[in-house]
């Protein structure tokens, strides 16, 4: 005895299509998110700095109105005392700092002109002889307002 709820009537079988009509919206949705979330990294680093340590840590506000300059080792150094500067994507000497800060400002809309913070990202192992020359130089330029960047004590970050 065959039991009809297991039959299958294969003689109307269809099959529906599907409706693509919002695949479009969900498709822009979806790039829209993510080109929101995604933080593109705008410079290119050409130093190795492994950061000192530091206990009192802030996070700096207004990310717009923060410059970075880097120092550290470039990978072709063969000596402890071979550190560089870089400015943007560009390795740089201290006497290009004036010239930077001013194309900076530039690009800056007024408030972020009024609030510009320069981020000095040096490496534990730079002699104070070139932080002092690139905070004179800052201080020629007025660019008072200067955060160094640091760990948290117990967690090292190297950049290379």
């Amino acid at each position: 005895m065959r039991n009809r709820y297991f039959e299958r009537n294969t003689d109307n079988r269809e099959v529906t299509g599907l409706n693509m009509a919002s695949l479009p919206d969900l498709i822009f949705t979806v790039l829209f998110f993510f080109m929101i979330v995604t933080h593109m990294r705008e410079v290119n680093l050409r130093v190795h700095y492994e950061l000192p340590q530091g206990t009192e840590l802030q996070k700096l506000e207004h990310k717009g109105s923060i410059v970075s300059i880097y120092v550290g080792r470039l990978p072709s150094a063969t000596g402890d005392g071979d550190f560089a500067i870089q400015l943007n994507n560009q390795v740089a000497t201290v006497d290009d700092i004036k010239a930077f800060l001013e194309e900076e400002r530039l690009r800056m809309s007024s408030e972020d002109q009024a609030r510009m913070t320069v981020s000095i990202k040096a490496d534990r192992d730079v002699p104070m002889g070139i932080i002092a020359d690139i905070k004179q130089a800052l201080q020629q330029e007025y660019a008072l307002k200067i955060s160094y960047s640091a760990t948290e004590k117990g967690k090292t970050k190297t950049n290379k």
